[in-house]
């Protein structure tokens, strides 16, 4: 069906080109008689007109198919891409790459989108010598606009605006569709191998606040890309290698001796690591067995690998706990695990004739990289270049991936650039089939808007920031009396819920890219774009059902045979909000700033606030306050809301329960 619609898309432009070529042809002669091309130029026109009834009738069909096939929800803009940009292209075949601008309409009065092409592509026509009028442009758009399940009316406004109006129908039939399959992520033109990097603290260092951004971005990535049905491996590339560990191993066998029958009780392991380091930079004997510490691990001794063992489990264990609080997924792949592949690496660049000696160090130039990457040091050890390098390597040509990104703050993106050019270089990937890319992020500020620390200038450590949230959370809760009417394990699940999903939210609903400030009163505040704002309006909206006494099986099975009229305004443009998602989605996809997801689950609340306010669902007897009327389509989006609700909240990691 497609391979048909490409045909006869070529042979319109073709005939379109023929036909203007003739009538200016025609326009030249216009004052001598030649009756050759005018009879040619009614003949085209009359197969023209033939190929585009033919054209339509099979657009249709393929519109049918595509609203019939699987369970995936609609990207409404996507569609309306392709039927405008084909339109396009089929009314101006002359130009090569016409633009194609269509967004949300901003005003609702004037339509639903709105497509704004014709005035950049009457520069481009009038670039070819051509004379071109906007409106009359945008004219000939809609003039050969197939037949479509999705357009209501279309209206130039302006210039050359053409504002886009929506069939309700259709939108109902949508929103039905959502309600009795669930909500689905879009088509998936082909499922990639996406390795997601993120977190990747340091062994024997506790994680502290410089961990949280990563590990939040990095999860909610993953679970956009699972969502969208990607096979996502997600990577925890640990500090666990290097010359650190020939100081802590020397300073486990001076403290715990017997470390090899009995497991040395190492609570504090920060303490433990600042320890080793003061004798490593004061005692030069203990320094000096420290170096032959590394290079026994190196050689992996049995001994110093269950040293090195110990010190990691120890870590592991601490980590571990920080990722139960805040539900994260991850498989650990250190940079111990790419040891032997550096060798490979280095190697390889060698034979190929990319290293560089310089004062005993071997270097590799990148192309347009000013800072080579060092791969050998001038004592022969590797380096992180050398690891990162090995990283990137096996996850190309051993997990094959299709995209991977690394999640970590911004001052390494310099770095990233450079490893990915060598990448290149090497010939380990094309960027324009594989997609390697740094999400760099800011650094998390205290209210003072300085780097946050805790009052005595420590770093802050993760553990007690989540301990704080927990205990603010809980005297909110109570501040609020929801320990009067929720159990004891009910309010526990509410406090973890929001206590944990206000950390969460308040790092993903700010741009990544910039530095954000840190507040616990900001982000537990139940007004505004905060999840606890947005936790307590899910519970809101689930509660209606239950108020109306209807469950979730009546719910279904209303869904199968209510139409969903959308004849309020607040309907309207509920609906129209609920069918968004998919189109917020594929932005984020593309750009990977996850605040958009936070905005659009924002923008839905409100929504659904101003229509629960101006549209009754349930009607209540004033004397009884028994529900005498429950209005079942109106009920309908009101589960739908709470169904993209529910998803967005899965993306971002928070976790709603039903009473709060």
């Amino acid at each position: 069906m497609g391979d048909l619609i490409t045909e006869y898309t070529e042979r319109l432009q073709q005939q379109e080109l023929q036909i203007q070529a003739l009538s200016g042809e025609i326009e030249s002669l216009k004052n001598s008689q030649n009756p050759g091309s005018s009879a040619r130029l009614e003949e085209l026109m009359e197969e023209n007109s033939r190929l585009k009834y033919r054209f339509n009738i099979l657009n249709r069909a393929l519109q049918e198919e595509r609203t019939r096939c699987g369970y995936a929800m609609l990207n409404i803009s996507q569609r309306l891409q392709e039927i405008f940009g084909l339109t396009i292209r089929t009314s101006y075949p002359e130009l090569e790459n016409p633009p194609l601008a269509l967004a949300p309409n901003q005003q609702p009065k004037f339509g639903d989108y709105q497509c704004n092409s014709a005035m950049a592509m009457a520069q481009m026509l009038k670039a070819k010598g051509m004379k071109a009028n906007p409106r009359e442009i945008a004219e000939r758009i809609i003039r050969n606009l197939p037949d479509n399940e999705l357009i209501q009316k279309t209206e130039i406004a302006g210039p050359g605006f053409i504002n886009i109006h929506l069939k309700r129908a259709f939108v109902s039939k949508l929103l039905s569709k959502l309600l009795i399959n669930g909500v689905t992520p879009p088509p998936l033109t082909s499922r990639k191998r996406v390795v997601v990097d993120f977190s990747s603290p340091n062994i024997a260092k506790e994680m502290h606040v410089g961990h949280l951004r990563s590990t939040i971005i990095g999860d909610s990535m993953s679970r956009l890309f699972e969502f969208l049905g990607h096979d996502v491996l997600r990577l925890n590339h640990v500090g666990d290698w290097g010359t650190q560990f020939g100081m802590l191993i020397a300073h486990l066998q001076d403290k715990f001796p017997d470390y090899l029958t009995v497991s040395p009780p190492i609570s504090d392991l920060q303490g433990f690591y600042k320890e080793s380091k003061k004798r490593f930079d004061e005692d030069d004997g203990f320094k000096k067995r420290a170096y032959q510490c590394v290079v026994k691990l190196q050689s992996k001794e049995p001994d110093f690998i269950k040293a090195w063992n110990l010190i990691c489990d120890v870590s592991r264990q601490e980590f571990q706990k920080i990722y139960d609080c805040l539900d994260i997924k991850l498989i650990e792949r250190g940079e111990s695990y790419y040891q032997d592949l550096m060798t490979q690496v280095v190697k390889e660049a060698e034979d190929r004739g990319f290293v560089q000696l310089d004062e005993g160090r071997k270097i590799i130039f990148a192309p347009g990289q000013s800072v080579p990457l060092t791969i050998v040091k001038s004592d022969g050890g590797y380096t992180y270049d050398t690891s990162d390098l090995a990283a990137i390597h096996q996850r190309l040509f051993e997990e094959k991936a299709d995209i991977i990104i690394y999640v970590t703050d911004s001052g390494q993106s310099s770095h990233f650039q450079v490893v990915f050019a060598a990448a290149q270089m090497l010939g380990w990937y094309d960027p324009k089939v594989t997609r390697v890319e740094h999400a760099g992020f800011g650094v998390v500020l205290g209210e003072d808007k300085k780097k946050f620390k805790t009052r005595s200038g420590d770093t802050v450590r993760l553990m007690d920031l989540l301990g704080e949230g927990l205990k603010r959370c809980m005297d909110k809760l109570k501040e609020k009396e929801r320990d009067k009417v929720l159990s004891p394990d009910e309010l526990v699940k509410a406090q973890r819920a929001v206590a944990f999903g206000c950390i969460k939210y308040a790092d993903l609903s700010h741009n990544r890219i910039n530095d954000y400030v840190f507040s616990f009163d900001k982000m537990l505040d139940d007004r505004g774009n905060t999840a606890a704002y947005l936790l307590y309006a899910f519970t809101r909206i689930r509660s209606i059902a239950r108020l109306a006494n209807i469950n979730e099986a009546t719910l279904r099975k209303e869904a199968e045979s209510t139409e969903i009229l959308l004849d309020h305004e607040k309907e309207w443009k509920l609906g129209k909000c609920i069918l968004r998602f998919p189109e917020v989605l594929q932005k984020i996809q593309d750009d990977l700033l996850l605040h958009s997801l936070c905005d659009y689950v924002y923008e839905l609340a409100t929504t659904f606030t101003e229509f629960y306010d101006s549209c009754y669902c349930v009607e209540k007897d004033r004397q009884t306050g028994e529900v005498v009327k429950v209005n079942m389509w109106r009920m309908l989006l009101c589960d739908a809301t709470a169904a993209i609700m529910a998803q967005c909240f899965h993306i971002l990691g928070l976790n709603p329960v039903e009473r709060m």
